[in-house]
C-alpha cells in the first residue's frame, strides 16, 4: 500500500511537471480522433490519405482564420476601449456619496496604514540586523512593479501559446496521415493471445466512438450557444456582441465553470456600458439562461448518452484536472476520464474504477 501511494503521488507530480508535453499531445490526439472520419470519407471518394489530411488541416486553419478576420474589428474595439473602461471603473469605484469616503477609499486608507506600520516594524528590524551583520544597501525601487516586466511576461505567454498551438496542428496532421497505423501496432504489442487482441480492439473502438461523439457534441452545443447568445446580445444592444458570443462559445468548453465565467463577463461589460442595474440583470440573466438551457439540458443529456458517467464523478474529475493543468485540465478532463472508464470496463482488475465512474 505504501509503495502504491508513493507511486501515485509520483505519477501525479510527473503529470503536473510534464504539463507542456501532455497537454498538446492529448489535445492533438483528441482532435485527430474527431477529424479522422472526414479523412476516411474523403478516402471513399478515392482521395489519398495524404491529400485528405492536408485538405482537412488546411480547411480547419482557414476556418479559424476567417473567423478571426471576421471578428477582429470587434476584438480591436474591445482592446481600444480598455483605457476608457479603466477610467470608468475607477470613477465608479471612487465616487463618494454625501461627502463620505467610498468603500474603496476606506480600504485604500486601511491598506496604507497597515503598510506604514509594516514598514516601520521592518525598518526597526533591519536596523537591528544591520548592526549585527552589515549588508550592502539595495538599489532603490527594486521591489516596485515595472510595466516592462508585465509586458515581457505577457509576450512570453503569447509565444508559448503560439508554439503549443503550432505543435498541436502538426501533431493532428501527422496523426491523420498515419491513419490506423498506431492502432495496429497497439494490437500487435498485446501479444500472441487472440483474447487480448480482441479486448484491445474493442477498447480502441470504444475510445474512438466515445471521443468522436463527445467532440462532436462540444462542437454542436458550443456553436448553438454562441449563435443564441449573439442574437440575444444584439437584440439587447450590447456592443461587440459577436466577440462576446465567440468568447462564450469557447468558454463553454469548460463544463460547470464556463457558464459562470460567461455570466460574470457579460454582466460586467453590461455594467460598464449601460451603468444600469436593470441592464446588468437583463444581460447576465440572458447569458445565464442560454448557458443553462444549452449546458444543463442539451450538453448534460448528450454527455450522459455518450459517456454514461454519473455527474458527481465528472465534477470531481474536473476539479482534479483543473487543479493539475488549469484551464487545459478543465478542457481535457472529461475526455481523459471517458478513456479511463472505457479501459476500466474492459481490463480485468479495474472494475472498481469502472463502477465509481459509471452511472
Amino acid at each position: 500500500m505504501s509503495l502504491g501511494i508513493l507511486a501515485t503521488v509520483a505519477f501525479v507530480f510527473g503529470l503536473q511537471w510534464a504539463k507542456n508535453f501532455f497537454v498538446p499531445l492529448l489535445l492533438g490526439i483528441f482532435l485527430a480522433y474527431t477529424l479522422s472520419p472526414v479523412v476516411r470519407w474523403l478516402e471513399r471518394w478515392h482521395i489519398r490519405r495524404a491529400i485528405g489530411a492536408t485538405l482537412v488541416t488546411a480547411a480547419i486553419l482557414a476556418g479559424m482564420g476567417l473567423t478571426i478576420q471576421r471578428l477582429q474589428g470587434e476584438f480591436f474595439n474591445i482592446i481600444d476601449g480598455l483605457p476608457a473602461l479603466t477610467h470608468k471603473v475607477t470613477r465608479l469605484l471612487t465616487e463618494a456619496s454625501d461627502g463620505q469616503p467610498s468603500t474603496i477609499q476606506q480600504v485604500q486608507a486601511a491598506a496604507a496604514e497597515i503598510e506604514q506600520a509594516a514598514a516601520n516594524a521592518g525598518s526597526d528590524a533591519r536596523r537591528a540586523l544591520q548592526q549585527r551583520h552589515p549588508a550592502p544597501a539595495s538599489s532603490p525601487g527594486a521591489s516596485n512593479f515595472r510595466v516592462m516586466d508585465w509586458l515581457l511576461a505577457g509576450s512570453m505567454g503569447l509565444a508559448s501559446f503560439v508554439s503549443q498551438a503550432t505543435m498541436v496542428v502538426f501533431l493532428v496532421f501527422f496523426l491523420l496521415l498515419a491513419g490506423d497505423t498506431f492502432k495496429r501496432k497497439l494490437v500487435k504489442l498485446t501479444g500472441p493471445s487472440l483474447t487480448r487482441k480482441k479486448v484491445t480492439v474493442h477498447i480502441l473502438e470504444d475510445i474512438n466512438t466515445s471521443i468522436q461523439n463527445y467532440m462532436f457534441m462540444l462542437l454542436v452545443t458550443n456553436t448553438l450557444l454562441a449563435l443564441l447568445l449573439w442574437a440575444a446580445l444584439r437584440m439587447i444592444g450590447l456592443e461587440n456582441a459577436g466577440a462576446w458570443a465567440t468568447f462564450a462559445g469557447v468558454a463553454h468548453i469548460m463544463p460547470y465553470f464556463g457558464p459562470l465565467l460567461i455570466t460574470s463577463a457579460t454582466g460586467l461589460v453590461a455594467f460598464l456600458q449601460f451603468e444600469s442595474l436593470r441592464m446588468v440583470i437583463l444581460v447576465a440573466g440572458a447569458s445565464l439562461a442560454i448557458a443553462t438551457l444549452v449546458g444543463m439540458v442539451v450538453t448534460t443529456w448528450m454527455t450522459g448518452k455518450i459517456a454514461k458517467m454519473n455527474p458527481a464523478a465528472v465534477f470531481v474529475s474536473l476539479l482534479f484536472w483543473g487543479w493539475l493543468w488549469g484551464m487545459w485540465g478543465l478542457l481535457l478532463g472529461v475526455p481523459v476520464v471517458v478513456v479511463i472508464k472505457v479501459v476500466a470496463e474492459r481490463v480485468e482488475g479495474m472494475e472498481v474504477v469502472a463502477e465509481l465512474l459509471g452511472e
